[in-house]
């Protein structure tokens, strides 16, 4: 390791660009190569929640005396991937082959773009010199501005395919990611604040201080707080909503819109589509794990603090230096835990309608966002004033007021109408010459 550490350097210091390539490598490699994985991770998965026989054949090795060694489907992302690779490429004769080109290519941008932004180990030493890809001073910034680009992949990709269903799965997908977007950025706002800055490397710091500044033992991981835990849930809703997964997935309703935006790709072109959802499934997971579980710590435990107060217990540098050399495991499976959580949700949930989904975001998720800013505000500035108490009480004056405020105008816009009201339906009965007309009450 020491070796390794030294000739990193060596290249960072008379190699820059050599090392930029390994750096962005190193990234992209992985991300491409996961992708099959995943695929075959969410069938097998799948197949588990719901009780029923996923892939099973394809990769089962027979040997000469007759005996199978099975490998549970392992090669089936392999064998799709050769069966789309020769699969007949159509295109329509009346698309605009700029775009209808482009579409795939931009949909599978950002995943590469946010995921060089993610700390997947400490900022000193070895992992100093490779990650991240680009430490972005505006990092959060950064992301919630390439994430948005992802819907020019989806309206782009149903505009250019001259196809009216083709475009309405397109719009929806605008639509919904224009919603979401708005919230998942006010409850990042919250994290900003507490954190101080944009920058991933000094949110993931932010979180190794002492829990609420209190613990000293414990890692002041954001999902442990209240407005952390806010903005999580938050957070964690939008994230499935801009990958537009199920229960989210209306852009790509088939049953609704034919096959949604992507109904005229066909063969690889198809394929970069899907690669592109994996792909910021498994990047918005890093990205969950970076803003609210403490990015590369195996456990939300202060090591370093811990075998400082405690010089002669060997187990605390042992288990201090275990989390230094294994973070880069501690972030995959964290981006692991974030690809099982879309599982999860794909084998329990229903897809929403389309009204559902609007409402969830605008009329929910936006003032829960709005209200956890103002909560979060108060408490900071209440705190520098007159200590945790003060801090306390403001906080609890911001979540009535602001409760009070979302109550007075939820009951202005509801005015003049009621839940319950009564509607009537002329139903036509009778010969064809004479006829009669009942009224049915509705209620």
């Amino acid at each position: 390791m020491k070796d390794l550490g030294q000739g990193i350097e060596w290249l960072s210091i008379h190699q820059p660009t050599t090392l930029a390539v390994i750096r962005v490598l190193l990234m992209i490699v992985p991300v491409l190569v996961i992708v099959p994985g995943l695929i075959w991770y969410e069938r097998r998965l799948l197949s588990w929640m719901q009780d029923r026989i996923g892939p099973n054949r394809t990769g089962t090795i027979t040997l000469k005396n007759g005996k199978k060694i099975r490998t549970f489907g392992l090669l089936q992302p392999i064998a799709d991937g050769v069966k789309l690779f020769f699969k007949e490429d159509i295109t329509p004769a009346a698309v605009d082959r700029f775009l209808y080109f482009l579409s795939p290519a931009i949909a599978l941008f950002p995943a590469f773009a946010i995921g060089g932004t993610l700390p997947w180990g400490p900022g000193h030493g070895i992992y100093g010199l490779l990650t991240p890809v680009w430490g972005s001073e505006i990092g959060l910034l950064y992301l919630l501005a390439i994430s948005s680009l992802g819907v020019y992949g989806v309206v782009l990709s149903g505009y250019a395919s001259n196809n009216k269903y083709s475009l309405m799965g397109g719009l929806r997908g605008a639509a919904q990611l224009i919603s979401y977007e708005l919230a998942m950025a006010m409850s990042l706002a919250s994290i900003i604040l507490v954190s101080g800055s944009l920058k991933l490397t000094e949110v993931v710091s932010a979180q190794e201080g002492p829990l609420w500044g209190v613990v000293y033992g414990v890692q002041n991981w954001f999902i442990f707080t209240p407005f952390g835990f806010v903005s999580a849930v938050i957070f964690l809703i939008c994230m499935v909503a801009e990958t537009n997964r199920v229960p989210f997935d209306l852009p790509e309703a088939e049953n609704e819109l034919i096959a949604g935006y992507h109904t005229e790709y066909s063969s690889m072109k198809f394929a970069v589509y899907f690669m592109g959802e994996y792909a910021m499934m498994f990047i918005f997971g890093g990205v969950f794990g970076v803003v609210f579980l403490g990015g590369y710590n195996i456990v939300p435990i202060r090591w370093d603090a811990l075998a400082g107060s405690m010089p002669g217990y060997g187990a605390m540098h042992f288990i201090r230096d275990a989390n230094y050399w294994l973070a880069p495991l501690t972030f995959l499976a964290k981006c692991a835990a974030g690809i099982t959580f879309y599982i999860w949700l794909r084998a329990t949930l229903p897809r929403l309608r389309y009204d559902q989904l609007m409402a969830l975001g605008w009329k929910f998720l936006l003032p829960a966002a709005v209200a956890n800013f103002i909560v979060s505000a108060a408490w900071i500035m209440a705190q520098k004033l007159w200590g945790w108490q003060g801090a306390l009480g403001a906080s609890v004056a911001a979540i009535m007021i602001t409760a009070g405020l979302y109550s007075a105008v939820k009951r202005a816009m509801n005015a003049g109408t009621t839940a319950m009201e009564k509607r009537t339906l002329a139903l036509v009965e009778g010969t064809e010459t004479v006829p009669s007309v009942r009224a049915v009450e509705l209620v």
